[in-house]
């Protein structure tokens, strides 16, 4: 698992794939356990199950019908072996792969584990001798990194229209498979939404969050918020950010999860994070806690990014590979992000789960390309002559 993919699931059930010592094991599960369907209920054409809801769902706030988007059982069969690199931890899409692998009969799907630098980096070192086929990850800025770097190959229409164009690549390298919203988590004992500033460069001035705010530098959702930051901001503005907080007494945490649960238990009074990470934190405590999600407006704290895939160069098959991604975009995958975790769901007609803003009434930054989030060498040369890591 990733530092980026924190939160802990038992998958259902497992078989491993012969794919070498440093290739992961796929989750593989039934249609039936999943779905809560009998064998005699209607198969989808070509023999396949007709596709429903896929696993239990971890939201406190009940399941929902399925209305939008297309399933899987409207999308093309696939056959053959895939080998997926993926920096999404297996304890969060495991399930959902081994779901898409066991829809088809003869196909078979290898997973390799790590964190998105560390995938960009093996790919890169690989080269054109890498087996990987797609990369699953995170955020946009490392598949930008790949793109740039000219690992990546155009995806098919039929995918790439499937969302919005904000995102996906201008250049059709890569696509978003679910949204993240940056948001500021604050305890609801401590203070009010009004409490919060809506502009994150008044952070460091905010002095009722003196020793009482917390982020995770090393976690590259803030990362990508500092790279964002130095964009829309500039560098110099953005070092003054960060050693500001600095002096504001901010907490550092090893990820993002941790820095919501701090919220929760009144460690902090608030932090910075990923949405999602205040929906879990309420999940796992039965829906009560005293959290709450802040937004701040059109600022580097605003920024909306991607989790997403994108077709390697090196893919034998590219086929195969872009029907993959196309999974990950289907109505059910796509209700899966939003119950199990919690993200936002990209194709017109999911819904996310939780009190949260619709994407449209969020208010993220005008003019920022997440294209631009690729330089994390920058960022992370910049962090360290501020004394950040």
């Amino acid at each position: 698992m990733t530092t980026d993919e924190s939160s802990r699931r038992r998958v259902t059930r497992r078989r491993l794939l012969g794919a070498g010592a440093t290739v992961g094991a796929a989750a593989l599960a039934g249609c039936n356990g999943l779905l809560g369907q009998t064998q005699d209920e209607q198969k989808a054409p070509g023999g396949r199950k007709a596709v429903g809801q896929i696993g239990s769902g971890r939201s406190p706030f009940g399941d929902r019908e399925i209305t939008g988007g297309t399933s899987m059982a409207d999308m093309p069969n696939m056959s053959g072996e895939l080998t997926v690199y993926s920096a999404r931890g297996e304890a969060l899409v495991g399930e959902l792969i081994a779901f898409i692998q066991d829809l088809y009969a003869d196909l078979t799907i290898k997973v390799r584990y790590n964190s998105a630098a560390e995938l960009v980096n093996q790919i890169e070192t690989e080269g054109d001798n890498s087996p990987a086929d797609v990369f699953f990850t995170v955020d946009a800025g490392s598949m930008g990194e790949l793109k740039n770097d000219g690992r990546t190959v155009s995806l098919p229409k039929n995918v790439l229209g499937l969302v919005r164009e904000e995102f996906r690549d201008p250049d059709g390298q890569w696509i978003g498979t679910s949204g993240r919203a940056r948001t500021i988590p604050y305890n609801t004992k401590q203070f009010s939404k009004s409490d919060v500033p809506t502009d994150i460069m008044a952070f460091p001035d905010a002095n009722e969050f003196a020793d009482n705010v917390g982020w995770a530098p090393t976690y590259s959702s803030f990362q990508s918020f500092v790279t964002a930051m130095r964009v829309l901001e500039g560098d110099a503005k953005t070092k003054r950010w960060l050693r500001g907080m600095m002096d504001l007494g901010v907490r550092e945490y090893g990820d993002e999860f941790l820095v919501s649960q701090a919220v929760a238990d009144g460690e902090i009074g608030a932090g910075f994070a990923n949405h999602y990470y205040i929906q879990r934190v309420l999940a796992g405590r039965g829906g009560e806690a005293p959290i709450d999600t802040a937004f701040t407006e059109g600022d580097a704290g605003a920024i909306f990014n991607v989790a997403g895939a994108c077709v390697l160069k090196t893919a034998e098959n590219r086929t195969l590979a872009s029907n993959f991604v196309r999974h990950l975009l289907s109505a059910e995958a796509q209700d899966y992000f939003a119950r199990e975790t919690f993200e936002y769901p990209l194709i017109p007609g999911v819904e996310p789960i939780g009190d949260l803003p619709t994407i449209d009434e969020l208010n993220p930054p005008k003019g920022l390309d997440l294209t631009q989030l690729s330089d994390f060498e920058g960022t992370i040369e910049l962090m360290r002559e501020v004394g950040v890591l």
